[in-house]
């Protein structure tokens, strides 16, 4: 009894010790100096009910743990429902519904939610990227970020010094993301695990420091302005269409409305995304998406069953920086601006977490992960100063209870019967 209580008085200190630096505390500008107050008594009230709470549980242990055995089963849910879900057919039929749905809603949704769905749907690029690599050939990247802004500095460049077009730059983007990929490939070819992580994150630091400091080129700091936006066959959204241009509602004669740019711009995301989701499904059934399978299954077996695991390892970080590059103009295009701080450690780290969301491997479940993930900041902008604690404990209690995923990805099997 006397160690449990220590032990719960310990517990008890270290909710104090966490919560009040985090919750207790706060940071106020007085002038030109920054000083610390207290908060509401209320935040106090709460972290003191939670340290009473942490006392009682660790206190109680043993018979909290008795009593929660010796509780009735709940009902468990039939196994056929529960993998309803994860079935191939079912998955194909709700991105059929997903895919209908988000062509007609952004003429009826407003502005501001279009605008929202727009950065959704970039993130759904980025996190289907990712999962190649990731979720489909094990390969752990925390630098994916810096192929993101590989390919929206090139489209940047391209516009800025050479006034090529959205759609020229487009595939060059692609192309230039997928040769940092593929230059990033060689270095890590023997590496695995923890020591493939430290190389990818300080691959995305070097990028970003790169464009930071050359100045002359990327603007440093302040990044580029003023880049051009898509057009629709050489018509603009603008109000008024530059020389040797024609604007959209004066081609067709209609009113000009600014949220036709917002839409375009939407319409745009949603079909390089289903150009991602279609190119990725069709790999996966080819021989290429079974080696990534068996790569990340085992790389000894892998290399045992023929395949060449360089290939492999080159092939994923290629072809998920090509979409990175992609998603990097797009985002470069709809912003009209690019600056290095947009492509920071964190953006790497919301990418990897709508992939372990969603379910390594699974498409359908990085599409919903990147909605849930962009989706609860802009609907929560009350608890925005507590936006990173509630991350965290997100992904802690989904590591806890379902680590597999929202979605995961369930291959095609046969079982003998019993």
């Amino acid at each position: 009894m006397t160690r449990n209580l220590r032990q719960a008085f310990f517990s008890a200190l270290l909710v104090w010790a966490v919560a009040y630096p985090i919750l207790g505390l706060k940071l106020t500008i007085v002038g030109i100096n920054l000083e610390v107050h207290g908060t509401s008594p209320t935040t106090l009230t709460i972290i003191a009910l939670c340290s009473v709470l942490m006392f009682l549980r660790v206190l109680f242990d043993h018979q909290i743990s008795a009593a929660w055995k010796s509780s009735p089963n709940m009902p468990v849910i039939p196994a056929n429902a529960s993998n309803f879900l994860t079935l191939p057919t079912t998955q194909r039929w709700i991105i059929i519904a997903l895919i209908i749905g988000a062509f007609i809603w952004p003429f009826f949704g407003s502005r501001g939610a279009v605008d929202i769905a727009t950065l959704v749907l970039i993130y759904v690029m980025l996190g289907l990227g990712l999962n190649i690599v990731v979720g489909l050939a094990g390969l752990l990247d925390l630098g994916y970020v810096g192929f993101y802004a590989v390919g929206a500095y090139s489209y940047a460049l391209l516009s800025h010094y050479y006034g090529l077009s959205f759609w020229i730059c487009l595939p060059i983007a692609g192309l230039m993301a997928a040769t940092f990929g593929f230059l990033l490939g060689f270095p890590v070819l023997r590496l695995r695990g923890d020591y493939l992580a430290i190389v990818t994150l300080g691959f995305g630091e070097i990028i970003r420091l790169f464009l930071r400091n050359l100045t002359d080129l990327t603007g440093g700091p302040n990044g580029i302005s003023n880049i051009d936006k898509p057009t629709f066959f050489g018509l603009s959204f603008e109000r008024r269409a530059a020389e040797g241009m024609q604007t959209f509602h004066e081609y067709f004669g209609i009113e000009y409305n600014s949220i036709n740019k917002v839409i375009f711009l939407y319409l745009v995301a949603l079909l390089l995304a289903l150009f991602a989701l279609f190119v990725i499904n069709r790999l996966l059934r080819m021989p290429l998406g079974r080696a990534w399978e068996a790569l990340r299954e085992d790389e000894i077996a892998c290399r045992a069953l023929g395949l060449n695991p360089t290939v492999i390892k080159l092939s994923a970080f290629t072809l998920g920086a090509c979409f990175a590059g992609f998603a990097g103009s797009f985002f470069a295009a709809r912003q009209g601006l690019v600056t290095p701080e947009s492509f920071t450690f964190i953006e790497s780290a919301t990418i990897l977490a709508i992939v372990v969301l969603g379910g390594m491997g699974s498409q359908l479940g990085v599409v919903l992960a990147a909605t849930v993930m962009i989706l609860l900041p802009e609907l929560m902008r009350e608890f925005s100063e507590y936006r990173m604690l509630m991350f965290g404990a997100m992904m802690v209690l989904m590591m806890i209870w379902r680590p597999q995923g929202l979605l995961p990805m369930q291959r095609p099997h046969m079982e003998l019967r019993k």
